[in-house]
C-alpha cells in the first residue's frame, strides 16, 4: 500500500502495510512456484501488469486472499458463479492498452493494404473474424485477446451489420484521435467573464499604466500626475494629483511610466522633467526625488536584486537603459528623504546620487531607436529592453560589465571614503555591450512589448506585425513557435508560468489566451463581446485576483473564470452539472452528458474514463439520452432543440433530428419499436411528440420529423412535456409540467385516455406547490394486486409522493403512497428487470427501494426494503443494471456513481482508484461519499441534533416533512 494513503478505521483489519517490500505483486510472483493453484495467475498478472509500478490497492489484497471472498450483492448460485469470476480479465484490461491506442503510420498502412486485398478478392467489406486476423497480423499482436478485437470491431459496425469497410475503420480512427485531441484542448479551456466590467472614466487624459499591489487593490496614474487607488472591482478607494501647480507661465508636469516598489511601499514615477519621483505608497504623501537626469524615462522599472538591494530600470528615446543599483534601500532612501526640498520634495541630482556608496550608476547605448519597454528579471540577472527598430529589436543584457564592474565599483567606494571633497564627473555617454553580454534578436518591424518566464525557458514578442513569436532566451536565431490570430498590434504580453499559458492584447481591444505547449489560441474576446472600445493607453493582469485591466475609452476588467477547488476528498465525474447517464450493456460502458455538452464514456467494470467528446449541442446543456436497441449508438437531446444520434465509441455524430421552425428545449427522448420499426422520439417545451423514423443509411444527415398525431396537435399537452415512457407493444405515456399524463395509443396516434395527478388533503392549500410530473415508468407484473391487467403506470406525484395508475381498467387512480421520507419531489423512477423492485429518487439525493409485489391500496405508506443517500443535490440519472445486481446514479453535483443494489458505495466515476464490481474488497463500502457524510442532511435523528442553528439544509417544516422521520441511516440494507 502506498506511503501516507488514509485508511479507514472499519476497515482497517482487511488491509496490509509494508514498508520493506517495493512490489506485492513482484513478492508474490517471485513465490508464486510455492503457491499451488494460484501461483500461474498471480505470475501472468504480474506479466501483463509490468508497466503499471503501482497497483490498485484492493487487487492486492486480494491476491494476498488464499480465498475468493463471498459477496454481498450475489444469492446462491450467481454468487457462486461470480465467486469464480477471473481477476486476471479486469486486470489486463485495466493494465493493457486498447488497440488502437498502438496503431502506428506504419500499421494503419499496413491494415489498409490488408483491406485492399480483400476488395480485390470481390468484398469490400470483412467480417469479426476476418478482422481479428488482419489486426493480429499488421499489429505484431499475436496474443490479444478475441475479446478486444470484437470490441473494436463492434465499435466501428455502430449498426451491426457484421461487415466493416476500411472507409468505416478509418473513419473510427480519424474522429477518436480527433475527439481525443479535443479533449485534451477542453481539459486547458480558460475563459473570461463576459462582458467586462465597466467604470466610466469622467476625463479625457490617457492612463499611463496600470498596476496592483500584494493584496489586488488597483494603482493607475494619469499623465498629469492623478493618482487612483481602487478596489479590484475598481470601486474608487483614494484619488490625489501629486504633482504640485506651477507658475501659470511655465508648462504642466506630465507622468511618462510608474512602478509599485511595493517591497519598500513607495510609488516611482518618471516625468517628463527628467526626474524620478517617490511618493510613500498608503498615504501618496512625497518622500524623495532624482532630478537632472540627462533625458526623460520613457519606461520604467523595478526589481529586487536580493536583500534590501533594488534595480531601477528607465528607457528613453535615445535608445539607451539606464540602471541604478542600490544596495541599503532603506537607509539611503531615509537620507535622500532628509535632503533640501525643490517644490515640497527632498530631491538630489542624480550626480550626487551616484557618489553614495550604496548606489550604482550604469547607461547602455542598446537601441538606435525610443524604447519601447524595459524591465529587469531577477530570475535571469538580466535587464530586456526592447524598440521598434529591426536589428535590436529586442536585446537581452547584464546589469554590469561581466568584466570591469567591480574595478570600476571599488574606484568610486575608494574615492568617497577617502573623503575627497573634489565631485566626481558622471559621465553621460553610454557605454556599449561586449557582444557576450548580450543577446540581440532581429525581428521585423520590431517589438513593442515582450514578457520572460524561467519556468518555460521562453521569452515572447510582439510588435506591429499583429505576430507573437516564442524564443528560447538564449538563442536568438529563430523562434521557436510563432502564433497567430491577431488582426491588430499587439501592445500586452504576458506568462503565466503555473499554467502554461500566455496572455495577449492587441490595439484593437482583442485578448486572446494562448496555451504554450500546444502554441494554439484557448480563448479570444473581441470588442464585440467584451464590450471594451476605444484606444487602449494602459493594461494590466492582476496574478493577485486573476483579472485583466484595461484603460480606454473607460476602465475595464475581465476577470478569470476560476474553477472551484475541491476538497481532497471531494471526487467529481464532470466539470459541470451531470444531466443524465446510461449503461450500455453491449459494451459494458456507462455513459454520461453534462450541461457543458460534454458526453463522457466510463469502463463499467473498473470507473475508469474510456472516451471523451463534446460540442456536442454547439455548447448548450445536454438535457437527456437513450440507447438504440443493440447499445452500439446514443440519442442525445439538448436545449438547443436538437437530438442527435452518435457512435459514442468515437465521438461521430451520424444523425441530427430537429424541426425546421423554432426549436426548443428537448427534455426528454426514448427509442421505440412499432411493429418492426423503429422509431426516435422526443418530446420538450414545445409540448408537441416528435417522431423521426430511424434510417441509418439516408442520404441526408439532418433529419425532419413525420407529421404530428392529429389528437396531438388539437388536444396534447397545454404545458412543457417533461417525460415520456413506453410500454410495448402499444401504450406510451407522457407527463408534463402542470401534473397532466396522456396515455397514448402508439399505433394509432390517439389518445387513450388522461390522467391528473391528485392532491392529498393535506396537500390542497400549499402554496407554490410543484404538480409536474418529471418521471414517469410503466410496470408489468402479473402479481401485482388490485390491477386486473397487471400493467399499472406510476408517475412521481407532489410532496414526494408516488401515485399508481390502473391504465387499462378504467385509468383510475389504484393508490399513491409517500415515496420520500423528507417529501421531497421524486425526480427518477426505475424498476428491476422483472418488474418486481421499484426504485426511486428524489429532490435531495436519497435512493428509496419498494417491492411493488407486497403494494396494498389499504395501506397508505409501504415499507421501503432499502433506502440510502447517494447525493447531496437532485439525481438526474438513475438505472438498474440487473446482471450485475448494482443501481446507476448521477447527479447535479457533478458525479456518476455505482452502488450495490442494497445502497453499498462501490464507487464514483473518476475516482484514482479503479474497482472490480464483482470483488466487493474493491469497493468503497463501508465508506460513503464525504460530501454525504458532512452533510447536514445526513445527520442521524438525536435530540441534540434537532436544535435549530443557522444551516443550509432543508426546512422540514416547510416541507412538511415529519421530525421523527430522520432516523439514524445505515448504508448497508436498512429499512424505513
Amino acid at each position: 500500500m502506498p506511503l501516507g494513503k488514509e485508511v479507514r478505521s472499519s476497515s482497517a483489519s482487511g488491509r496490509l502495510e509494508t514498508q520493506h517490500v517495493s512490489s506485492i505483486l513482484c513478492e508474490l510472483w517471485r513465490t508464486a512456484d510455492r503457491t499451488t493453484g494460484s501461483g500461474c495467475c498471480v505470475e501472468k498478472l504480474t506479466d501483463d501488469c509490468s508497466e503499471d509500478k503501482q497497483q490498485p490497492e484492493w487487487l492486492v489484497r486480494e491476491l494476498l486472499s488464499k480465498n475468493r471472498r463471498r459477496h454481498s450483492i450475489t444469492q446462491g448460485d450467481e454468487a457462486q458463479m461470480r465467486k469464480q469470476h477471473p481477476i486476471i480479465d479486469s486486470t489486463r484490461r485495466l493494465c493493457s492498452l486498447k488497440i488502437d491506442e498502438t496503431i502506428s503510420l506504419d500499421n494503419l498502412q499496413k491494415l489498409k493494404l490488408a483491406f485492399e486485398e480483400f476488395e480485390r478478392g470481390g468484398s469490400r467489406s470483412i467480417d469479426a473474424k476476418s478482422f481479428g486476423r488482419i489486426v493480429k497480423k499488421c499489429l505484431g499482436l499475436p496474443k490479444t485477446s478475441n475479446a478486444q478485437i470484437q470490441g473494436l470491431f463492434k465499435k466501428i459496425d455502430y449498426l451491426g451489420q457484421g461487415q466493416i469497410s476500411w472507409g468505416e475503420f478509418s473513419t473510427h480512427m480519424m474522429h477518436e484521435y480527433k475527439e481525443k485531441q479535443e479533449t485534451v484542448r477542453r481539459s486547458k479551456q480558460v475563459a473570461f467573464t463576459l462582458p467586462a466590467s465597466m467604470k466610466t472614466l469622467c476625463h479625457g487624459i490617457p492612463i499611463v499604466n496600470i498596476h496592483s499591489s500584494h493584496d489586488g487593490t488597483i494603482v493607475t496614474v494619469r499623465e498629469d500626475g492623478v493618482v487612483c487607488c481602487c478596489s479590484p472591482e475598481l470601486k474608487p478607494l483614494k484619488t490625489k494629483h501629486l504633482f504640485n501647480e506651477g507658475p501659470a507661465s511655465r508648462k504642466s508636469k506630465w507622468a511618462g511610466d510608474f512602478i509599485l516598489m511595493t517591497e519598500f511601499n513607495k510609488l516611482m514615477i518618471g516625468t517628463g522633467d527628467r526626474e524620478i519621483q517617490l511618493y510613500e505608497l498608503s498615504t501618496l504623501e512625497p518622500y524623495c526625488q532624482i532630478n537632472a537626469l540627462e533625458t526623460v524615462p520613457l519606461t520604467l522599472d523595478f526589481g529586487c536584486t536580493g536583500p534590501d538591494k533594488c534595480c531601477i530600470v528607465y528607457g528613453d528615446t535615445e535608445g539607451c537603459v539606464t540602471i541604478i543599483l542600490i544596495s541599503s534601500v532603506g537607509d539611503t532612501l531615509r537620507l535622500w528623504n532628509k535632503l533640501p526640498e525643490i517644490e515640497n520634495m527632498p530631491n538630489i541630482a542624480i550626480d550626487d546620487a551616484v557618489l553614495f556608496p550604496n548606489v550604482t550608476f550604469v547607461r547602455w547605448k542598446v537601441h538606435q531607436d525610443w524604447v519601447t519597454q524595459a524591465k529587469y528579471f531577477h530570475s535571469f540577472q538580466a535587464v530586456v529592453s526592447s524598440s521598434k527598430e529591426e536589428c535590436t529589436s529586442l536585446v537581452i543584457g547584464c546589469v554590469l560589465p561581466l568584466t570591469d564592474a567591480e574595478q570600476q565599483l571599488d574606484d568610486i567606494r575608494e574615492a568617497c571614503y577617502e573623503g575627497k571633497t573634489k565631485k566626481i564627473q558622471l559621465s553621460w555617454t553610454p557605454q556599449l555591450r561586449a557582444s557576450c553580454d548580450q543577446t540581440v534578436f532581429n525581428i521585423s518591424k520590431g517589438v513593442k512589448t515582450f514578457d520572460l518566464c524561467q519556468k518555460h525557458s521562453l521569452l515572447v514578442t510582439g510588435g506591429m506585425d499583429r505576430l507573437i513569436r516564442m524564443w528560447n532566451p538564449h538563442f536568438s536565431g529563430k523562434p521557436n513557435g510563432i502564433l497567430k490570430g491577431h488582426s491588430a498590434p499587439i501592445t500586452y504580453l504576458h506568462i503565466i508560468p503555473e499554467n502554461g499559458q500566455i496572455f495577449s492584447v492587441s490595439i484593437d481591444c482583442t485578448v486572446k489566451i494562448w496555451d504554450i505547449q500546444d502554441q494554439c489560441c484557448l480563448f479570444t474576446a473581441d470588442s464585440q463581446v467584451s464590450g471594451i472600445h476605444g484606444d487602449i493607453s494602459a493594461c494590466s493582469y492582476s496574478s493577485a485576483v486573476k483579472s485583466f485591466y484595461f484603460a480606454a475609452d473607460c476602465m475595464a476588467v475581465l476577470s478569470l473564470k476560476i474553477r472551484p477547488r475541491l476538497h481532497s476528498r471531494l471526487t467529481v465525474s464532470h466539470d459541470e452539472t451531470v444531466m443524465c447517464c446510461g449503461y450500455s450493456e453491449e459494451f459494458r460502458q456507462v455513459v454520461s452528458c453534462s450541461e457543458g455538452s460534454v458526453v463522457k464514456v466510463w469502463d463499467f467494470d473498473t470507473g475508469r474514463q474510456v472516451f471523451e467528446f463534446g460540442g456536442t449541442h454547439d455548447q448548450s446543456a445536454i438535457t437527456c439520452m437513450a440507447f438504440d436497441p443493440k447499445g452500439r449508438r446514443l440519442i442525445t437531446g439538448g436545449r438547443d432543440g436538437c437530438v442527435k444520434i452518435w457512435n459514442f465509441n468515437n465521438g461521430q455524430c451520424l444523425k441530427t433530428l430537429r424541426k425546421d421552425d423554432e426549436c426548443h428545449e428537448v427534455c426528454d427522448c426514448i427509442f421505440l419499436q412499432v411493429h418492426r420499426t423503429f422509431y426516435v422520439m422526443s418530446v420538450g417545451r414545445d409540448r408537441k411528440i416528435d417522431i423521426y423514423p430511424d434510417i441509418p443509411e439516408g442520404l441526408h444527415h439532418v433529419q425532419r420529423p413525420q407529421p404530428s398525431w392529429q389528437d396531438d396537435q388539437k388536444s396534447g399537452h397545454k404545458e412543457d412535456i417533461l417525460c415520456v415512457a413506453q410500454c410495448p407493444p402499444s401504450l406510451l405515456a407522457t407527463s408534463s409540467y402542470d401534473g397532466e399524463i396522456i396515455v397514448w395509443n402508439v399505433i394509432s396516434g390517439r389518445i387513450r385516455c388522461r390522467l391528473v395527478s391528485p392532491l392529498l388533503a393535506e396537500h390542497q392549500n400549499v402554496e407554490g406547490l410543484d404538480t409536474s410530473v418529471p418521471s414517469i415508468i410503466f410496470f408489468k407484473n402479473s402479481k401485482l394486486q388490485h390491477f386486473s391487467s397487471a400493467t399499472a403506470l406510476l408517475s412521481a406525484g407532489a410532496m414526494g409522493c408516488i401515485n399508481i395508475w390502473n391504465v387499462l381498467s378504467g385509468s383510475k387512480l389504484a393508490g399513491s403512497f409517500k415515496a420520500s421520507k423528507f417529501q421531497q419531489k421524486i425526480t427518477k423512477l426505475a424498476k428491476t428487470a422483472k418488474d418486481t423492485l421499484l426504485y426511486a429518487a428524489d429532490r435531495i439525493g436519497y435512493i428509496y427501494v419498494y417491492n411493488m409485489e407486497k403494494f396494498t391500496a389499504v395501506k397508505k405508506s409501504p415499507r421501503a426494503e432499502d433506502f440510502w443517500r447517494a447525493h447531496t443535490s437532485r439525481i438526474t440519472g438513475l438505472q438498474i443494471v440487473d446482471n450485475d445486481q448494482v443501481v446507476l446514479t448521477s447527479s447535479t453535483d457533478y458525479t456518476v456513481r455505482l452502488w450495490s443494489a442494497h445502497g453499498e458505495y462501490i464507487g464514483t466515476f473518476g475516482q484514482s482508484e479503479s474497482w472490480h464490481v464483482h470483488i466487493s474488497s474493491s469497493w468503497k463500502h463501508p465508506a460513503v461519499p464525504y460530501e454525504v457524510l458532512i452533510d447536514p442532511l445526513s445527520m442521524p435523528h438525536h435530540e441534540i441534533l434537532n436544535v435549530k442553528t443557522r444551516s443550509n439544509d432543508i426546512d422540514t417544516d416547510k416541507t412538511g416533512a415529519h421530525k421523527g422521520e430522520l432516523k439514524a441511516l445505515s448504508w448497508n440494507s436498512q429499512a424505513c
